[in-house]
């Protein structure tokens, strides 16, 4: 039974209470308790259930690595699942209850589970739901939805009243981890002068020196790291951060960090939660290494723990699992743990020690104390049904045949200890396998490396490998000062001198006992959130699954909110030993950030409500607000669809729009349209590989329409290309397409064709341009004034040139997209507004007018003009619109080209773009079928074709769409059957509308209009 120690507990303030609930009932502990540490205090072992077979689960760590103690924290709109009980600070009225079991935590139907596990093997999920194939719906589906996961989701209905916050730092070095190697390199850091952001993810400082006995320096390992700090809160180039995790380390010296602002103290006056962004030069791996569990049968019973995580709870928090204590290890270091339970009063019964022999200080020790030390010994089972009653003691060479039984009511294990490697791992460096000490640890010879290809991130202390405390510090130095004089930062100096207790070799042990047969291997447990055992990763093997990733993968070793922290080196060394391979060729799995898990509103910060989606905003948007607009979506930003007037329909303001620019005058807010720079030697043949047409023959000073591909040959987006120097081109996107375009154009640079001499800018908001548009466009911006010559013979269409119009400073594009006399002019974003005023005041005797999106897409449609979203798909390519004439003949080779030479790309049944006009003048629904003769397997008629787009014309007086059709360009004149896309009265005839397939350009066919 868990009990709290009459004294001790060096983080707690005993002379304080605070009050919870666990699962109804309130419970006492102490400020600096975990939640962990109270639960065990009050005497509660079970604190949660397995996935797979629902077994009863006590702690078995004491931090980040804990598998089994996941609650649901908060209630209503507070409530937060799979939070791990060791790392949440105690706070008084916290709300905690337990998941994935019914009706309660001490007796679950669900347990049923472990009696048939021959039933649910690894892999049973890809075995047993495939037949009968009609169950899958209605029972098999239901069944796994039901199962799946361990805490309940927040009701979506909630509002989260919790703040979260982001924030933007610049260092030079991120040190990880706050324990002596961590502190020591922040020390040495901090002397050189480097600006420096030291990051502890607990809420103390030191890690676990002071809890095994170290001395620094020849004092307490606690005396000196309050010296530390002091002196590191006294340097101004240094900044701490308790309670934050760096969780990811990304390309350019990218660092992400975590920190629990107010989880220990909630309050609404401050963030809970802050996600650090931060760029650095280094990085400083001090994260420690975490003690392996052993695999004996019954290792998962609760009482059964970590001999680091017993020590923790002792000495820390003055809690302890049970009175009597089995010590079971490979290695010297579980001592110290026998030695901390014998100092707060508690029995040890034995140390089982599965090595030949125990003879170092630590051992003697534990001898000179009383303490029966057993070696060549291992655990062939636990006894009890829901906690620890004795062990069964065995030869751990053996295959498990009991020797003695020890009553006790807590086991301590401990089967060596595998460095923190993710940091390292995550950009890149690579892991070789310590064979002596049974880890795998960073290769000097294969560091991650940034962009000059300089290593940018050291292990330091135990993350390095140097496990026992008097090589630690000294390692932390070396490495500390190597990577601070890569940036120029010199420190000299003699490192602090570490005692503790030397530690003789382990064994590695991955069996408990090594030869233990069928029926004892179904009961070692590697992955105790996921229920995987010794047996399931040799099955694994058995049935082919040699990578480990596969293994991964089948069994689920490691997956989920644990992530493999305790299980992954065992689940390796059990694969490689049923592989008969060496671990090192087995590999590892893959390590991805973050390390534990982040809040989602970490994630998003201030982004939610109003700001979730920021709204962005043209230089003219204020304008348009004020005069009658009716806004659409268009990406991020709200574009005018018309500008309503007093008493009149949308339809009648987008015709009279229509009808104004193109009898006179229309002014467009175009400043949404993407514009990105490309620039550099190579922008040329960039965008040559980017446009299905020729853009490196473009001369400076003209336009040229592109149309742009994917690697699949769809289109994925058009407009148009302006050369502006030599090597300076100005790229059109559509509106929804800058920021995605632009996100293309960098992914080929950086991945595909990095050593071309290209650069990209996105300046879509550092310019508002604006169409003027219809007969008198001209005639308006010679009214303002121009110092340039705005005539066609000196700006033709698809040229653009550069000066002043009334005063302002201009770019003009002779470029059209309703067909009209049109000038696009971007002016600086700061000029937007003033310069759109002046067009108006200039063009009141022209009666200018505003024009909205449907109004643009009406004119386009009339001219035949394809629109990205409406014509395309992601199934559509240029030959399908009729575009071929915008596909170079010249060039080898752009983006696309090689997939749209695929037979089905070239099929002569691929639907082709044509115009559609109804018999009777209506406007076809919008995505209408054009119906064939038969009916398909479903019973539905065939299809021949679909609208695109469809609109009522003032121009033509009638209505007017484009479309998909089966051959169409060669049927021109013949008659479809379109149907109404709405459903028809059970028993009527769907209602149908003819229309006839024409030319898409229904006005000025010739383009005499533009060209004037």
């Amino acid at each position: 039974m868990s009990l709290r120690l009459p004294d001790g507990g060096r983080l707690i303030d005993r002379s304080q209470t605070v009050s919870f609930t666990f699962n109804g009932k309130q419970l006492n502990g102490h400020p600096g308790d975990t939640l962990a540490s109270a639960l065990m205090g009050a005497g509660r072992t079970i604190l949660g259930r397995s996935f797979k077979y629902h077994r009863p689960r006590g702690l078995v760590a004491s931090g980040a690595e804990e598998p089994n103690a996941l609650v649901n924290l908060g209630q209503g709109k507070t409530h937060e699942p799979n939070q791990r009980a060791t790392t949440t600070e105690l706070f008084d009225g916290l709300t905690a209850t337990s998941q994935n079991h019914w009706p309660s935590l001490e007796w679950d139907i669900g347990e049923v589970n472990a009696l048939i596990p021959r039933f649910l093997p690894a892999g049973f999920y890809y075995k047993t739901f495939i037949h009968p194939r009609a169950f899958w719906k209605h029972v098999f589906e239901p069944f796994i939805r039901q199962s799946a996961g361990l805490g309940k989701a927040p009701d979506p209905k909630q509002t989260d009243p919790d703040r979260y916050e982001q924030f933007y730092a610049h260092t030079e070095v991120v040190i990880a981890g706050g324990g002596i190697a961590g502190l020591q390199a922040a020390l040495e850091a901090g002397r050189a002068g480097a600006r420096v952001i030291l990051c502890e993810q607990t809420g103390h400082w030191g890690g676990r020196a002071p809890v095994d006995g170290v001395e620094v320096d020849g004092k307490p390992a606690e005396a000196w790291i309050n010296d530390a700090v002091q002196e590191l809160e006294a340097m101004e180039n240094v900044h701490l951060r308790l309670r934050t995790m760096v969780a990811g380390v990304y390309d350019h010296g990218y660092v992400i960090a975590y920190e629990r602002v107010s989880d220990h103290a909630p309050a609404s006056d401050i963030p809970r939660h802050r996600l650090w962004r931060i760029r650095t030069a280094r990085v400083i791996a001090a994260t420690g290494a975490l003690e392996r569990p052993l695999s004996f049968p019954g290792n998962d019973k609760p009482g059964v723990m970590l001999a680091s995580a017993m020590r923790d709870y002792v000495v820390n928090w003055g809690v302890a699992p049970g009175a009597r204590t089995v010590v079971v290890t490979n290695n010297d270091d579980a001592y110290r743990t026998a030695l901390a339970l014998l100092d707060a009063g508690l029995a040890v019964p034995c140390i089982v020690d599965a090595r030949p022999r125990a003879e170092g200080a630590l051992p003697q020790q534990a001898r000179a104390r009383g303490i029966r030390v057993l070696t060549a010994t291992g655990i062939a089972g636990v006894k009890g049904l829901r906690g620890v009653v004795a062990v069964q003691l065995c030869a751990q060479d053996g295959p498990g045949t009991v020797t003695e039984d020890v009553v006790c009511d807590a086991v301590a294990m401990s089967g060596g200890w595998s460095p923190v490697v993710h940091l390292w791992s995550h950009c890149g460096g690579k892991l070789t396998w310590d064979q002596d000490g049974a880890f795998f640890r960073p290769d000097p010879d294969r560091p991650p490396t940034d962009q000059h290809g300089e290593g940018f991130v050291a292990c330091v202390g135990a993350a390095d490998g140097a496990l026992i405390a008097t090589s630690t510090m000294e390692n932390a130095s070396i490495k500390t000062r190597k990577m601070l004089s890569e940036i120029g930062k010199m420190v000299s100096g003699s490192v602090p001198a570490v005692t503790a207790a030397t530690e003789a070799p382990m064994r590695p042990v991955w069996m408990m006992p090594a030869t233990a047969g069928p029926k004892k291997r179904a009961k070692m447990w590697l992955d105790f959130q996921n229920d995987v055992k010794v047996s399931d990763v040799q099955l694994a093997a058995r049935e082919g699954f040699e990578s480990v990733e596969h293994t991964k993968r089948y069994t689920t070793l490691g997956m989920a909110t644990d992530q493999g922290k305790l299980s992954n080196i065992n689940g390796l060394a059990i694969l490689a030993q049923a592989l008969d391979e060496d671990i090192p060729r087995v590999g590892t799995t893959t390590f991805r950030p973050p390390y534990t898990p982040i809040s989602m509103g970490a994630i998003a910060g201030e982004a939610r409500g109003t700001i979730f989606q920021p709204l962005r905003r043209t230089p003219i948007q204020g304008w348009h607000e004020a005069n009658g607009a009716h806004f659409e979506p268009v990406g991020h930003w709200r574009r005018p669809y018309c500008f309503r007037r007093k008493g009149e329909s949308h339809r009648a303001a987008v015709n009279r729009e229509i009808t104004a620019t193109r009898t006179s005058l229309g002014l467009l807010d175009a400043s949404t349209l993407g514009k990105i720079v490309v620039k550099g030697p190579d922008a040329g043949r960039f965008l040559d590989m980017l446009y299905t047409g020729m853009m490196s023959s473009l001369k400076p000073g003209r336009c040229r329409y592109g149309l742009m591909c994917n690697e699949n040959g769809f289109l994925m987006d058009d407009g148009v290309v302006a050369r502006l120097d030599d090597d300076s081109f100005l790229v059109h996107t559509t509106t929804g397409g800058a920021d995605r375009i632009h996100a293309h154009m960098e992914d080929w640079l950086q991945t595909e064709w990095w050593d071309w001499q290209v650069y990209t800018a996105n300046i879509t908001e550092a310019f508002a341009q604006i169409a003027v548009v219809g007969p008198k466009a001209r005639a308006v911006l010679d009214k303002l004034g121009s110092d340039l010559d705005l005539s066609n013979a000196a700006l033709p269409f698809m040229s653009w040139a550069e000066g002043k119009i009334g005063g302002f400073d201009a770019r003009v594009f002779r470029i059209s997209f309703s067909g009209e006399l049109s000038f696009e002019v971007a002016v600086p974003a700061s000029q937007g507004r003033a310069f759109w005023d002046a067009l108006l005041a200039a063009g009141a005797e022209f009666d200018a007018t505003p024009y909205g999106t449907e109004a643009l897409h009406v004119m386009r449609a009339e001219k035949g003009f394809i629109m990205i979203g409406d014509e395309t798909d992601g199934t559509v390519i240029p030959q399908d619109l009729g575009l071929d004439w915008a596909i170079s003949k010249k060039k080898p080779d752009y983006l696309g080209k090689r997939a749209q030479e695929r037979p089905h790309m070239t099929s002569p049944d691929r639907w082709k773009l044509v115009g559609l006009e109804t018999l009777d003048g209506s406007v076809l629904p919008d995505g209408s079928y054009a119906v064939a003769p038969g009916t398909n397997a479903n019973g539905q008629r065939n299809t021949q074709g679909r609208v695109t787009s469809t609109y009522f014309s003032p121009t033509m007086g009638r209505g007017i769409a484009m479309g998909l059709v089966l051959h169409g360009p060669d049927r021109m004149g013949e008659v479809l059957e379109f149907n109404t896309t709405k459903a028809s009265p059970k028993g009527e005839t769907p209602k149908t509308v003819m229309a006839r397939i024409v030319s898409p350009v229904f006005h000025d066919p010739e383009g005499e209009k533009q060209n004037v």
